[in-house]
């Protein structure tokens, strides 16, 4: 059996440099209202070359390879086309230290903060990677429709770019301001774009006919809400679009279930707070267990 990273709420290798340093607010006033405005903001400096480097190396083996039983999910394709591949996993922070590490980010979990409003516990992570020529798309959702297991709806997600996004690779899509729409039921997440029309009324299917592009370069990331409604198209391009998402909540969200949060998970009882091994908090060392 491998080793379990999850064991442990603390930096592990070299990825995030020596000494790490807390830091000071990442984002804006201005950015702040923004994405609280809009549900997402677009474009926040995170990661360095020698950062995104690293995480594309200990990609390989997890697209190449077949599953270890530290993954919660896992798909060579979620797609359901073998011609349209979209890789998509979690788990991959228990599987090797850069994932692992990035949890950690300064500028990441200060980000979260203020987005959140105070301290922030990790949700779970995923990576979603497009091939070039024939990667799939992520149909239009709400990322709090697959949530809804736990209570209140204080979550957040943050896409970090390992390659370059572009409209041409598939980058992601936001309707602006859909945040403020109600919860809407799960239509999918890969195979069809445009699933989600058939539990929209005609005015909010109107906002689909103008949804924002939202390309970054890699190391950058975008923040969106997790009501905000986003998804992102096919990869005809020569090069690949890889992708890594940090999923997190404000520390006291509690369960909603008597079933596992996530597979191979221990279950919290229903109003029980999400903590412990799995859900360590982020924004300083974690004592539950």
């Amino acid at each position: 059996m491998p080793s379990d990273l999850s064991d442990y709420h603390e930096p592990v290798g070299g990825f995030l440099g020596s000494p790490v340093l807390d830091t000071g607010p990442v984002l804006s006033d201005e950015e702040v209202s923004s994405f609280h405005e809009n549900g997402y903001l677009v474009g926040i400096p995170l990661l360095s070359c020698e950062q995104v480097d690293q995480l594309r190396a200990e990609l390989i083996p997890f697209i190449s390879g077949e599953p270890g039983p530290l993954w919660h999910e896992f798909h060579h394709n979620e797609s359901t086309d073998p011609d349209l591949v979209l890789f998509h996993a979690l788990g991959a922070w228990r599987n090797s230290p850069g994932f692992h590490d990035l949890l950690w980010h300064p500028r990441f979990v200060t980000a979260a903060e203020q987005l959140l409003g105070g301290m922030v516990r990790f949700w779970h992570d995923q990576l979603f990677c497009k091939p070039s020529g024939h990667g799939g798309v992520v149909s239009w959702h709400q990322d709090y429709s697959y949530w809804t297991r736990t209570t209140p709806l204080s979550h957040l997600s943050c896409w970090i770019a390992l390659d370059d996004a572009t409209t041409d690779n598939g980058c992601v899509q936001f309707i602006p301001g859909s945040h403020r729409w109600d919860l809407l039921p799960i239509t999918g997440l890969a195979g069809d774009m445009n699933a989600i029309r058939k539990v929209l009324n005609d005015s909010q299917w109107e906002a689909f006919s103008e949804p924002t592009d939202a390309p970054i370069r890699k190391g950058e990331c975008s923040f969106h809400h997790p009501l905000t409604i986003h998804g992102s198209g096919e990869n005809r391009s020569d090069n690949p679009r890889r992708a890594t998402v940090i999923n997190v909540f404000r520390d006291g969200v509690v369960s909603a279930t008597d079933e596992p949060l996530l597979e191979g998970v221990p279950i919290i009882q229903p109003g029980e707070p999400l903590q412990g091994q799995f859900f360590p908090l982020l924004s300083g060392r974690d004592h539950a267990f």
